[in-house]
């Protein structure tokens, strides 16, 4: 394995502070400093970007940031234990690594970042896809971030990217191809952990656009989308009812089958629908 600093291999940083990872955290470590390097080349050039890393761990991606020029990386760590590691780091990189030991749910970042920012993380299993959300619907479009380089299971990862038809087209895909461009762009076994999950991971590259693909309320937009998706095997007249009980004339309108479902309609479809009931004089708002 090449060195990408002078910092020692993460075996031993993980050995040295007694870093077992947490099921309960949802924490598995990358061991592998060639590959965290190769994570934090996949979200563009770094040097003139604040980045915001949540769970850093023993610190593997967090070195890579640094080592690809990254300007400076806030990292947010809810484990305590890690925080001896991450400050080793944070000394061999004086002024450009901030960690915050805290919950990523609860601390806003933006008081610690400067713009450019963009959001590089291997995200613990059991929050990636909220914050996933948050970063994905915030007040005001385009967001602080211009990037998001995400690593998730690669079934989460798989349903980010998906199109129309597909069994993985859900949520997850319309919020993210809405108001970006998205990719995988790395795929890791199992094997590239400590310890090794049981199924295997993804990175996800997103591309904030300046503005949404097709016009739509972003509130209205969410409540079709989650209503269509939360019961995606019956028709769409059926699982959208709940907004509109003349759901179906008003899809009809649209040139929407009120028979389809949900995982048959495409993206400037749902938009179209989320302006119609949001339009003045419905009762869908």
């Amino acid at each position: 394995m090449a060195q990408i600093d002078n910092l020692p291999p993460l075996r031993a940083v993980i050995a040295a502070h007694d870093l077992q990872a947490k099921k309960a955290l949802g924490q598995n470590f990358l061991l592998d400093l060639n590959l965290t390097a190769r994570i934090a080349r996949s979200a563009g050039d770094l040097t003139g970007s604040d980045v915001l890393e949540v769970g850093p761990g023993p610190g593997g991606l967090t070195r890579g940031l640094l080592a690809e020029g990254a300007r400076r990386v806030l990292a947010i760590e809810k484990d305590a234990r890690c925080l001896p590691a991450l400050a080793e780091i944070e000394a061999a990189y004086p002024g450009r690594l901030q960690v915050i030991n805290g919950d990523a749910l609860e601390i806003d970042p933006l008081a610690h970042l400067t713009p450019p920012i963009k959001v590089v993380a291997n995200l613990p299993y059991n929050v990636g896809t909220e914050l996933l959300v948050r970063w994905l619907t915030p007040a005001a479009w385009p967001p602080v971030w211009s990037t998001l380089t995400l690593m998730f299971q690669k079934e989460v990862a798989e349903r980010i990217v998906a199109k129309p038809g597909s069994k993985a087209y859900g949520r997850l895909a319309l919020l993210a191809q809405w108001r970006c461009e998205a990719k995988i762009v790395l795929t890791l076994p199992p094997s590239a952990f400590t310890p090794p999950p049981k199924i295997d991971s993804a990175v996800v590259h997103l591309t904030a656009l300046p503005e949404p693909r097709f016009p739509a309320p972003a509130k209205m937009l969410e409540r079709v989308v989650a209503a269509a998706f939360n019961q995606r095997r019956k028709m769409l007249r059926a699982a959208l009812k709940g907004l509109d009980p003349q759901i179906e004339a008003r899809l009809e309108r649209l040139g929407i089958a009120p028979t389809a479902r949900a995982e048959e309609i495409g993206l400037e479809s749902f938009c179209a629908l989320a302006r119609d009931l949001a339009s003045p004089g419905t009762n869908g708002r």
